[in-house]
C-alpha cells in the first residue's frame, strides 16, 4: 500500500500548487523541497483578518416587504438597489483566511547544479514527504510531518554519511506587524494580523545529533545555524490568540509554551512514531484497488497526461489523497475545512479563503461519512453551534423572523447576513442545507444523544422558514423571496433550489421530532408547509426548472446546477423514484454540460452517478483529472479551490455504492473503464461498513460489517443469497429488488448473487 499511494516528482516545487501539503487539522504546510533552500509555508488555521462584530444591519427588515413588492411587480433592478442600500451586511464584506508564517532552512553550500538523483515525495500511507537527493557523492534524506499528538510541524535531516548536515534555519511572515528574535531557546516569530485584531506566534527549536547549534541574532536575520551533524529535527509550533468568535484575548506565547513542553524529552523518532500512529487509525479504515499497479512516472506527468485505460491506478491515489486532505485539514476541536483547506499563502486569497456555503464548504464534507472519517465531520458541527447564535441576530433584524439563517458566505466571526451585492448575497438556505449535515450523521450512526444535542439548531433553522416563507398570489404555493439561484439569475422569488432544501430540512426535522419525541405542533406546522412549497417542475424544454416561473435558457453553461440538488444531495429526484422527474433532471445537466470548474465538474461526477450513467460520471472525473488538477493534486478552480477534491471522491463512492434510499445498492454505476476491483471501508446509513468486489463488470461478493445491528436492505436486480460469519445462509425477505435481512451487532456478512454462489 505504501509504496502504491505515493506521488512523487523529480524536481523540486516552482509555484505553489506544485508544492506538497501537510497538516494536522490546525497547522498546514506547503513544502517545495529545494535542496539548496527550502521553505515552509505555514499556516495556521484561525489566523484572520477582522475581530469580533456583528454582521447583522440593524432594522433592515423595514425595507422587506418592500424588496419582495418591487420582485413581485418585476422591477428586480430596483428591488436590488435597495436591498444594495438597505439590507446588506454591515460592513458588506466579511474577512479574510491569513497566511502564518515561512520557515526557511538554507543550505547554503550546496549546488544545484550538482545535484543528482532528485526526488521529492508524498507517502499518503504514512502523511510523510520526504526529499531525496545525492550530492558530491554524498546521500541526503529529509522527512517533513505534520503531528496531531504532538501539534507540531517536524522536518528531520540526516545523509549516509557523518557530519554532513550543515544549514541555517529562519522565520519570516507576510505580514507587516512581526518581530523576529534568536536565543538559545530557539527562533521566536512574534506579530498581529492588524493593530487590534487577532496575534500570533510561531517558535522553532533544532534538536541535533552531533555537530554545533548556534543562535544568531546579529545585525542580519536571526537565525539558527547548524554545523557538521549527524542528523537533525526542526520542530516548529505556532498559535494565535484567537479564542472564540467572540473573544480573541489568548496568549499565542503561552500556547507555543505548552506546546513546546510537551516535545520537551521527545525525539524526532517518537514523535514519527506517534504521527503515523494516530494518522493511520484514521487513513487505513478505506482501501480502493482497480486491479492495477502504479505507472512508474512523475505524479505531475500522470496528471497532465491521465489515460484512464492506462493508468486507472491515478483514480486510487486521487481519491485516497482527497482522504489525506481530510485527515490533514479537519480534526476535532478545529475549524472546518475552508475554501482552500487550511492551505494559503495569500494576504488576499480568492474568495477571502473563506466559508462558501452556497455549495462549496457542503462539498467538503460531503464524503465525511461514506469515506469512514466522521471524526472530521466534527468542525463543520461546531461551526454551526456558532451560526446559530450569529444567524439568530440576522434572523431578527433582517427578516423580524424566530430562528437563525445563513446566507452564502461566513467567516471565522461567524458572520450570517447577505455579503458582496443584493443579487446573488440574498439566499438564505445556506444553513439550512448545512443542516443536512447534522442529519446525514444521525443516519449513519443512529446516535440519538448527539441529534438531541444538534437538533435545536436544525428545529431553529426550520423555524425561521415557518415565519419567512410567503404565498404566491398567483399559484398559492408557499415560496421564498427574496432569493437567488446560486449564481445567477439576480435577486427573485421562488427559486427552485431554496424549496428543495426547505422540504429536505422539514422533513428531517419531522423525523427527528419523532425519533426524540418532541415538538408535536411544530411537527404539524412543518408537515402543513411541506405539502404547500412550490413543489419541483418541469419546464417547456423538458428540463427541471431553475426557477418559479418557466424561463430556463438551454444555452446557458454556468457552472452552478442549483436546482438539481434534489438529485444531489438531496435524494427527492431519483430514477428509483419518478423517471419523469429524473429526466428531467438529466435534460438540465445535459444542457449545463461537462465543462466547469473543478468543484462543478465534481459536483456532476455525483449527478451522473445519481442518475446511473457510470460513462458520463467517469468521464467528467477523467476530465477533471487531466484538466482540473493541479501536479500537486489540489483541484484548480481555478485558482486553487479545494472543494473539488472532496466533491470527487464522493462522486468516486456514488459510482460504487448508493445508499440514499434506505437501501445499499451496489456497483449502481460502475464505469466500463473498471472492470474489476475492490473497495474496503466505505460507510452506509444504519451502522454498516461494506466492503465490495467485482469482476468482468458485476458484482463478486459485497462484505457487511453490522456495527449496530440494525436492519440490512439491500437493493439487486439479481436474487441475492447472504451469508452471516460462520457460512451459515441467513434468512432474507424480498420486497420486490430489496432484500432485507436482520443482522447482530459486530457481526460480517457476505453477500453474493444467486449465480456467483452456485460457483462460490
Amino acid at each position: 500500500m505504501e509504496h502504491a499511494l505515493t506521488l512523487w516528482y523529480e524536481k523540486p516545487a516552482e509555484k505553489w500548487v506544485e508544492a506538497l501539503p501537510i497538516g494536522n487539522g490546525r497547522l498546514g504546510a506547503m513544502i517545495f523541497g529545494e535542496p539548496k533552500t527550502e521553505h515552509l509555508q505555514v499556516n495556521e488555521e484561525t489566523i484572520w483578518t477582522g475581530k469580533p462584530h456583528d454582521y447583522a444591519r440593524k432594522g433592515a427588515y423595514l425595507y422587506l416587504d418592500t424588496i419582495r413588492k418591487l420582485i413581485a411587480e418585476g422591477r428586480q433592478k430596483e428591488a436590488e438597489e435597495l436591498a444594495m442600500d438597505k439590507f446588506m451586511s454591515d460592513p458588506l464584506r466579511q474577512k479574510e483566511y491569513q497566511p502564518f508564517c515561512d520557515l526557511y532552512l538554507d543550505f547554503g553550500a550546496v549546488d544545484p547544479a550538482e545535484v543528482e538523483s532528485y526526488r521529492r515525495a508524498l507517502d499518503l500511507d504514512q502523511a510523510l514527504a520526504t526529499v531525496d537527493f545525492s550530492y558530491q557523492g554524498v546521500q541526503y534524506h529529509r522527512e517533513y510531518l505534520a503531528s496531531h499528538p504532538h501539534q507540531a510541524i517536524a522536518v528531520h535531516l540526516s545523509a549516509d554519511k557523518p557530519g554532513m548536515i550543515s544549514f541555517s534555519a529562519a522565520l519570516g511572515s507576510a505580514h507587516e506587524e512581526v518581530e523576529a528574535t534568536a536565543d538559545g531557546e530557539g527562533l521566536v516569530l512574534k506579530g498581529r494580523v492588524q493593530p487590534d485584531g487577532i496575534r500570533f506566534q510561531a517558535q522553532v527549536v533544532v534538536k541535533a545529533v552531533g555537530g554545533t547549534v548556534t543562535a544568531v541574532s546579529d545585525s542580519g536575520q536571526p537565525r539558527i545555524e547548524v554545523r557538521a551533524a549527524d542528523s537533525a529535527a526542526v520542530l516548529l509550533v505556532g498559535a494565535s490568540s484567537f479564542v472564540s468568535y467572540r473573544d480573541i484575548s489568548a496568549d499565542p506565547a503561552g500556547r507555543c509554551a505548552a506546546y513546546l513542553e510537551g516535545l520537551h524529552g521527545v525525539d524526532y523518532n517518537q514523535i514519527k512514531a506517534a504521527h503515523i500512529e494516530d494518522y493511520q487509525k484514521l487513513f487505513r479504515k478505506v482501501s480502493f484497488e482497480l486491479g492495477a499497479t502504479s505507472l512508474d512516472q512523475p505524479t505531475d506527468r500522470r496528471i497532465a497526461n491521465f489515460d484512464p485505460v492506462r493508468d486507472p491506478h491515478l483514480v486510487t491515489l486521487y481519491f485516497q489523497f482527497g482522504r489525506y486532505l481530510m485527515i490533514s485539514g479537519s480534526r476535532p476541536g478545529g475549524l472546518p475545512l475552508n475554501l482552500q483547506g487550511i492551505w494559503n499563502d495569500q494576504l488576499n486569497p480568492p474568495w477571502g479563503s473563506k466559508y462558501t456555503c452556497n455549495i462549496n464548504l457542503e462539498m467538503n464534507y460531503w464524503p465525511a461519512e461514506a469515506a469512514n472519517l466522521a471524526p472530521c465531520h466534527q468542525p463543520l458541527f461546531d461551526l454551526l453551534k456558532v451560526l446559530h447564535q450569529t444567524g439568530a441576530s440576522v434572523a431578527k433584524e433582517h427578516y423580524n423572523c424566530r430562528g437563525w439563517v445563513l446566507h452564502h458566505n461566513t467567516d471565522i466571526w461567524g458572520g450570517a447576513a447577505p455579503i458582496n451585492h443584493s443579487d446573488h448575497g440574498i439566499w438564505p438556505t445556506g444553513g439550512a442545507w448545512l443542516c443536512s449535515h447534522i442529519w446525514q450523521h444521525y443516519l449513519y450512526h443512529q446516535d440519538r444523544v448527539f441529534l438531541a444535542e444538534y437538533y435545536p439548531i436544525m428545529r431553529d433553522a426550520a423555524l425561521f422558514f415557518v415565519d419567512f416563507l410567503v404565498e404566491d398570489e398567483k399559484t398559492g404555493w408557499l415560496i421564498s423571496t427574496p432569493s437567488n439561484s446560486p449564481e445567477q439569475g439576480g435577486l427573485v422569488a421562488g427559486p427552485t433550489m431554496d424549496h428543495q432544501i426547505i422540504r429536505e430540512l422539514m422533513r428531517n426535522c419531522i423525523e427527528a421530532s419523532v425519533i426524540l419525541d418532541c415538538d408535536a405542533d411544530l411537527r404539524s406546522r412543518w408537515q402543513e408547509i411541506v405539502e404547500k412549497l412550490a413543489p419541483n417542475q418541469i419546464g417547456q424544454y423538458g428540463q427541471l426548472q431553475e426557477w418559479l416561473e418557466d424561463k430556463d435558457d438551454p444555452n446557458n453553461k454556468h457552472r452552478h446546477v442549483s436546482h438539481l440538488y434534489a438529485l444531489y444531495p438531496g435524494n427527492e429526484i431519483s430514477p428509483d423514484l419518478d423517471q419523469r422527474f429524473s429526466e428531467a433532471a438529466k435534460k438540465s445537466l445535459e444542457f449545463r454540460g461537462d465543462k466547469g470548474t473543478g468543484w462543478s465538474m465534481a459536483w456532476k461526477i455525483n449527478l451522473w452517478a445519481r442518475l446511473k450513467d457510470g460513462s458520463r460520471a467517469y468521464r467528467l472525473l477523467t476530465t477533471l483529472i487531466r484538466e482540473g488538477t493541479y501536479p500537486n493534486m489540489f483541484d484548480a478552480h481555478p485558482p486553487f479551490q479545494i472543494d473539488g477534491n472532496f466533491g470527487a471522491i464522493s462522486g468516486i463512492m456514488e459510482m460504487l455504492v448508493q445508499s440514499h434510499l434506505g437501501w445499499i445498492e451496489f456497483l449502481p454505476a460502475l464505469p466500463e473503464a473498471w472492470p474489476q476491483g475492490r473497495i474496503k471501508g466505505i460507510c452506509v446509513p444504519g451502522g454498516f461498513t461494506v466492503d465490495v468486489a467485482w469482476a468482468e463488470g458485476g458484482l463478486v461478493e459485497a462484505l457487511i460489517l453490522s456495527r449496530l445491528g440494525a436492519e440490512c436492505r439491500v437493493r439487486s436486480q439479481a436474487p441475492l443469497k447472504v451469508y452471516d460469519g460462520s457460512g451459515s445462509q441467513v434468512p432474507v425477505r424480498a420486497e420486490g429488488e430489496v432484500y432485507a435481512f436482520a443482522t447482530a451487532k459486530g457481526q460480517v456478512y457476505r453477500i453474493v448473487t444467486q449465480e456467483r454462489s452456485q460457483h462460490s
